[in-house]
């Protein structure tokens, strides 16, 4: 290389900006959602004192999150998520489940929708709103394609007409607004879809069955039911016209184009990766602490070569699922398609190395690690969700392997 020519950029290095924010959010992890996470977690409920904690130091707001988003490197998102989720991933979840309804409408909406309908969903201090994103069903979890929720354009009074349930929804039910997947031509399965903005108090929505979950307890996760639900024509997500033209391509043998619910699940895709690492990360440093003070035959069990052997492949697997994560964020920012599947790559390895990582931790804490005196039981707990909610693991595999293969596999 020429003394001209400079050495092309290249450095992991967060920007100052970046790195103030992660600093900012730790410290509201560790002092506001750590101390708090054992208690929601067996309340199973809603933290609304945590939420309102967060709002009053604009940690829950659509500035914050909107500003993270939009971040240059596309790192914001990511590292402010493995912070919130390295305090408690029930509260996590809880103080981030909006974001997916607001990215839903902010991917696919008007600026009109977008102006009008993303507050609404975060609210402020004192007043703390919700968003919630509701796709799946009780019959229709990983082949959206199933999904039954119809949607009747009358045209007379201009107003959309949703009946159905949906299960499994972050928010669901309590909620201020909703966003609903439905099918407006069942006869094209997925590519015969739509997204629906459910306005606060519209009549006809309610809360179905709140389940009890096995982990992120803190999180509110319920049916939705939609009878006879009427939404302006307004509230169709991105508009008539463009839903039309749709259609109207698919009549004539043309493609659809992207699908608005399986582009918000891809967009996603590396922040639900960066909440994985952050329950990860937060189960190997505390089975790292514990092993370098627990003495057992004189000696740390750190000094052990099967302890020491297994934190050092639970700390290399935590890095490489960050690098795999911060990709895939960076390549969503700048419009770089994911023609490996990088974002589906990303969630798959976090999902696992979480529930991994937390399985190893309970291990090298033994009987202490399977009781709830100790937190990586509940972390354990926590990281099973991350290979099967906004994907399964197996549907990242799926779509992994066409990416790669160029191949139909089923």
């Amino acid at each position: 290389m020429s003394e001209d020519q400079q050495a092309p950029a290249f450095s992991l290095d967060l920007s100052e900006d970046t790195r103030t924010m992660r600093d900012w959010v730790h410290d509201f992890a560790a002092t506001v959602i750590r101390p708090a996470a054992a208690e929601w977690d067996e309340r199973e409920e809603t933290p609304w004192p945590v939420l309102e904690e967060a709002a009053k130091v604009g940690l829950y707001s659509l500035d914050f999150f909107a500003g993270q988003w939009f971040e240059p490197t596309g790192l914001g998102t990511p590292v402010a998520f493995e912070e919130i989720f390295w305090g408690d991933a029930g509260i996590g979840l809880a103080l981030t489940g909006s974001c997916l309804a607001a990215v839903a409408v902010a991917s696919n909406g008007t600026n009109e929708q977008i102006g009008e309908w993303l507050p609404q969903m975060f609210g402020g201090p004192g007043d703390i709103k919700l968003g919630a994103f509701c796709s799946s069903e009780p019959d229709a979890g990983s082949d959206v394609g199933a999904i039954r929720t119809r949607a009747v354009y009358s045209e007379a009074t201009d107003e959309w007409v949703l009946n159905g349930t949906k299960a499994w929804a972050t928010n669901g039910g309590i909620a201020n607004v909703h966003v609903v997947v439905a099918s407006v031509d069942p006869d094209l399965g997925s590519r015969g879809q739509a997204s629906f903005i459910i306005p606060p108090g519209t009549r006809g929505l309610s809360q179905g069955q709140k389940f009890r979950k096995h982990g992120i307890r803190a999180s509110h996760t319920a049916e939705v039911v939609l009878d006879d639900v009427r939404v302006p024509g307004h509230c169709l997500v991105g508009g008539k016209e463009k839903l039309d033209a749709r259609l109207a391509r698919l009549a004539s043998g043309g493609a659809a184009g992207e699908q608005a619910a399986m582009k918000t699940f891809e967009a996603s895709r590396p922040t639900v990766a960066a909440m994985a690492v952050g329950v990860a990360r937060a189960a190997f440093e505390y089975a790292r602490d514990y092993a370098t003070q627990r003495e057992q035959f004189g000696k740390p069990i750190g000094q052990n070569q099967a302890v020491a052997y297994m934190l050092a492949d639970m700390g290399t697997s935590i890095d490489a699922a960050r690098l795999l994560t911060w990709r895939a964020a960076w390549m969503a920012r700048h419009g770089h398609k994911f023609t490996s599947a990088e974002g589906s790559m990303s969630k798959l390895f976090a999902g696992e190395t979480a529930v991994r990582v937390t399985e190893q931790a309970i291990q090298i804490l033994g009987g202490n690690g399977y009781t709830r005196e100790y937190p990586v039981e509940r972390m354990h707990r926590d990281a099973k969700i991350f290979t099967i909610f906004e994907g399964t693991s197996e549907i990242q595999r799926l779509i992994i392997g066409r990416a790669v293969t160029g191949l139909p596999v089923r």
